[in-house]
């Protein structure tokens, strides 16, 4: 456990854009200027504590209680490491070089009277924190930083925390031996997040029902990119860096905020029509160019085919990243920009795409309800196939039931391992249940209203959580009281309770 406040100054998206680096530099100044003492500050002995963990039924520690973050403003200086990577260790580079230095400031706003409050922030060494430019206590335990400000803090009230920090940043493995975080490349990183990775690179609310938009500056040596959400608002260099300045305007999850640095070729479209023209950005590691080329091309195509399902595009850009396949095994549904490991085939593209609606703009309240965006996501890919000489959403149903989807017997039979809306474990999140049962249970629900209506109910219900959360239960009333007007007489309740919660393979009667 450590702690020690400094005087720092605020950083807010109202001051001029300046490198990383120069900011950074500023910041150090002002602290040999303004260095307070490790004894200042905090907030009465019987004042209230924001909690540490908002309780999650799969990640408990994750977020954080007592405020709402509204937004973040990153300025990140890289330092790549002498050396690449070597692809056989599960641990990141150490040494001098392949450093992180940040600032992060957090714009929230207090949801009850705080004496103190947490942020999430695993590994990485803080230098000093402030709230409102005044040097606040704070201590860490684990991935906890505690924050004491000056005075505490009124129900309402909105503050800026200050947190600067540097080091190498962790790659952490899930509970399902997938591996997040800060992942080294072999000519830089890449940052993801699902569930837990984004606390390795800056502090923050760090769960899913807590969205924010962002400012991303990140400098870096000249010739690499650095690639983040949103939209890129400048690129400039200086003495050998550059520094590249990403801003997100929409509300978005920090499991899906991601950084990827590296030597990308870039190239820019535009997708949509007329005033509804969205900037196309995607960043392709040199040897997956060829390769990817023709499938990429098509995600104008895939977005506009996606609106005529799920309504207007959520986000004001879209694009992708791809990196080498040696240096990422998983695709991701990052925001603006899905992470691809190579060049990915059509049904892939449109379910990172379609997550953009399902996942990053209607997100989920909790892990727990993860088939909200699996499901989904899911379902994209039967109806693309329908819609494109395939198999029809249909055939695909029906060839998961009789058990003669996947290649292999184990595959099959996994599908009915657990209820989509009840996995049994962290571990057991990203499993067949939560794909293709979740997407079983909208087929069901389509056979139930029929196709008029069904398609009405996933605009919808896209439309009404644009941009926010929302839970299993919450898609359940909706569905209902959908049907009531639309489908009136379909028995969605036995969709509920054989599909979505029940055990094992339900009937079809």
């Amino acid at each position: 456990m450590v702690s020690c406040p400094h005087r720092i100054p605020d950083v807010s998206r109202s001051a001029p854009v300046v490198p990383a680096a120069a900011l950074l530099t500023a910041v150090t100044v002002t602290l040999a200027l303004t260095l307070t003492s490790c004894t200042g500050g905090g907030g009465a002995a019987d004042g209230t504590r924001g909690s540490a963990g908002l309780r999650d039924p799969y990640f408990p520690k994750l977020g954080n209680g007592g405020y709402d973050v509204t937004h973040y403003t990153l300025a990140l200086d890289f330092e790549p490491p002498d050396e690449p990577p070597d692809e056989s260790s599960d641990e990141s580079p150490s040494g001098a070089d392949g450093r992180l230095r940040g600032v992060a400031v957090v714009t929230a706003r207090a949801t009850r009277e705080l004496d103190s409050f947490n942020l999430d922030l695993k590994g990485m060494d803080v230098e000093s924190v402030a709230v409102g430019g005044v040097a606040a206590r704070w201590e860490r335990a684990g991935q906890e930083l505690s924050v004491t400000p000056e005075g505490g803090l009124g129900e309402g009230e909105t503050f800026r925390t200050t947190v600067r920090y540097s080091g190498v940043p962790e790659t952490i493995t899930d509970p399902d031996g997938s591996r997040e975080g800060w992942l080294p490349t072999a000519d830089g990183v890449l940052a993801l997040g699902e569930p837990t990775g984004s606390m390795t690179w800056f502090p923050g609310n760090h769960h899913p029902s807590d969205k924010a938009a962002y400012d991303i500056r990140v400098t870096v040596p000249e010739g690499l990119r650095a690639v983040s959400n949103g939209e890129l608002e400048s690129e400039s260099t200086e003495d050998g860096r550059t520094t590249y300045s990403w801003h997100t305007a929409e509300p978005m999850a920090s499991y899906v905020a991601t950084l990827a640095i590296g030597a990308y070729e870039i190239s820019r479209s535009t997708a949509g029509e007329g005033a509804g023209r969205i900037p196309v950005y995607v960043a392709v590691d040199p040897s997956q160019v060829k390769g990817s080329r023709a499938v990429l091309g098509r995600i104008p195509e895939v977005v506009g085919w996606a609106e005529g399902y799920f309504g207007p595009y959520p986000f004001s850009s879209t694009g992708a990243i791809v990196d080498r396949p040696e240096d990422v095994v998983y695709a991701l549904e990052t925001q603006n920009r899905p992470v691809f490991p190579g060049a990915p085939g059509i049904s892939l593209l449109v379910h990172e795409l379609a997550h953009q609606w399902y996942g990053d703009s209607v997100t989920p309240k909790s892990w727990r309800d993860m088939w909200l965006n699996e499901g989904f996501a899911t379902y994209a890919e039967w109806l693309w196939e329908e819609d494109h000489g395939g198999d029809s959403a249909q055939e695909i149903f029906d060839a998961l039931y009789e058990g003669d989807y996947f290649p292999d017997a184990e595959s099959n039979e996994a599908v009915w391992d657990f209820p989509p809306a009840e996995p049994p474990g962290a571990d057991r999140i990203s499993d067949s249940p939560v794909y293709e049962r979740g997407a079983m249970v909208l087929h069901r629900i389509r056979e139930a209203v029929g196709d008029d209506a069904f398609f009405e109910l996933i605009r919808g219900w896209a439309t009404a959580h644009r941009h926010g959360n929302a839970d299993t239960a919450d898609f359940t009333a909706y569905a209902e009281e959908f049907a009531e007007k639309a489908a009136p007489g379909a028995n969605l309740t036995k969709v509920w309770d054989d599909w979505l919660y029940g055990d094992g393979k339900p009937p079809l009667a």
